[in-house]
């Protein structure tokens, strides 16, 4: 018996050996490997920013006071560029037309004078809402901007200086902002891209792992061999996942530690774990994709067709509460959803497995069915060679 487990496990460990050399010898999976989990991972962290940045701005002051003034240079950068004074309405329009400024700010006459006499002041502001988000943003920005011009001028009028408080009721809207106080968009957008990262390639390497088998014509003389359908199969998962987690560890202790300075408040060990089991889970549908293709161009088709609603489905993009609700709950079935949950609860918030341990049972579960499957499916080819 243990003769026979020997053996067993001695052909699994040269099958897994025999896929890591081929990889070796691949230089171009051996390039998309070590792009993806460098320059892009990078990219992302770098060149992606949620808020907003050098937003230009035109001006129509009608008022041009000391107080029209105070207000314009509130729009500083790095959230806003003044783009100089616009002259007329048609002007703004054109201005806005050809895409040279996101906004203008239009001051009516009498700004400050009215103002100060305290009466209710009205101030325009035209935004191009062709990029939604970039409109939503500076809309948001700019009501934040006069909220607080019209609160230090209340301030004035009723005596208050930087060492002295006003007597009046106020309300201090103070926030309190947990896991990334500073709002660092690296932190979100390298995290979120190497996720991806890991999902694509491990739809990828091991349907191009299957596949080149069928390519080169060796699938026959595997099928004849004394090794099992398993045997055949898994040490591909295995040691593409094993290419996987090496990627990931490389992604992460040399490019978003020293890069972006993410600070990991959880267990590395669990991270990993969680990850193997993610990447086994979707190899399984690495699997499925390679039954289904017969070259390496249908393989990359297909991880595209199945990544879309992956990526779209996972929350990174779209909170689960701005969905419909036919869509949230199409979510929970999505692996990448629940490793999305799992990686940023770890990595971010220090999370423990007691935690997270709704959205790992659902991994886990979902894991074994998509691996099962796929195996399945890949086995039932060889078997009909």
């Amino acid at each position: 018996m243990m003769a026979k487990l020997w053996t067993w496990l001695d052909r699994i460990a040269a099958m897994t050996v025999k896929e890591l050399r081929q990889l070796s010898r691949d230089p171009v999976l051996l390039g998309v490997l070590v792009y993806f989990f460098t320059a892009d991972v990078y990219m992302a962290g770098a060149g992606i920013h949620m808020d907003l940045r050098d937003a230009p701005l035109g001006v129509m002051d009608h008022d041009r006071s000391a107080t029209s003034r105070e207000l314009i240079h509130r729009f500083l950068p790095p959230s806003f560029r003044l783009k100089g004074s616009v002259g007329s309405a048609r002007e703004a329009t054109r201005l806005l037309d050809r895409g040279e400024v996101l906004a203008i700010l239009d001051i009516p006459a009498d700004f400050g004078r009215d103002l100060y006499r305290g009466e209710s002041v009205s101030v325009q502001m035209q935004v191009d809402a062709s990029n939604t988000v970039l409109g939503t943003l500076a809309t948001s920005y700019a009501a934040q901007i006069v909220a607080g011009f019209g609160a230090d001028i209340a301030a004035k009028r009723l005596g208050a200086t930087p060492g002295k408080v006003p007597s009046a009721p106020m309300v201090l809207d103070r926030h309190r902002t947990l896991y990334n106080p500073n709002q660092t968009d690296s932190w979100f957008m390298s995290i979120s891209e190497l996720l991806t990262v890991i999902t694509m390639l491990s739809l990828m390497l091991p349907a191009a792992a299957a596949v080149r088998e069928k390519e080169r014509g060796t699938i026959e003389q595997l099928a004849v061999s004394p090794l099992s359908p398993f045997q055949v199969l898994f040490p591909k998962i295995a040691a593409m996942g094993l290419a996987v987690l090496t990627g990931t560890a490389i992604s992460l202790f040399f490019v978003v530690l020293p890069a972006f300075h993410l600070p990991i408040r959880g267990s590395l060990t669990l991270f990993f774990t969680v990850t193997a089991l993610y990447v086994f889970a979707t190899s399984g549908l690495g699997l499925f994709i390679a039954s289904l293709s017969r070259n390496l161009a249908q393989v990359v088709m297909l991880v595209i067709l199945i990544m879309m609603p992956l990526i779209l489905l996972s929350g990174s993009w779209t909170p689960p509460e701005a969905m419909p609700r036919g869509l949230r709950w199409a979510m929970q079935l999505s692996p990448l959803f629940h490793y999305i949950e799992l990686g940023y609860g770890i990595l971010l918030k220090g999370a423990g497995a007691s935690l997270l341990r709704v959205p790992l049972l659902a991994l886990a579960a979902e894991g074994f069915v998509i691996f099962g499957f796929g195996m399945w499916r890949f086995r039932r080819q060889l078997d009909r060679i």
